[in-house]
């Protein structure tokens, strides 16, 4: 069993849903921290959703992200399985960046 420690990052360009992160093939994914910034100096919300097989749940549902801040999503780590997906929706373009830390083991 391998751990590898990786991120993964996204510039929230468009207000479509948006993949950050697909859980690669035989491996399980521990996300340790999911940071959400605004860069515009204008408030924000962002919506994420995970989806598992053809189901899809929803995790933030509107969440605020004030002007200029940095906020962090989680409380506590967040597991996710193989082929799970990770996706992002801006309320407003080019307004949100998001990065995540995780685990991987395999």
């Amino acid at each position: 069993m391998a751990n590898k420690f990786r991120n993964a990052k996204l510039d929230l360009t468009t207000t479509n849903a948006t993949v950050l992160y697909t859980v690669p093939g035989a491996t399980t994914a521990i996300v340790k921290s999911f940071l959400a910034s605004e860069d515009s100096g204008n408030a924000d919300t962002l919506s994420v959703t995970l989806t598992s097989g053809s189901s899809v749940f929803s995790l933030f549902h509107v969440k605020a992200v004030g002007a200029s801040a940095t906020v962090e999503f989680l409380s506590a780590p967040l597991v996710l399985e193989e082929g799970e997906i990770l996706k992002c929706t801006a309320a407003t373009a080019n307004r949100l960046t998001v990065v995540i830390s995780v685990l991987e083991v395999n």
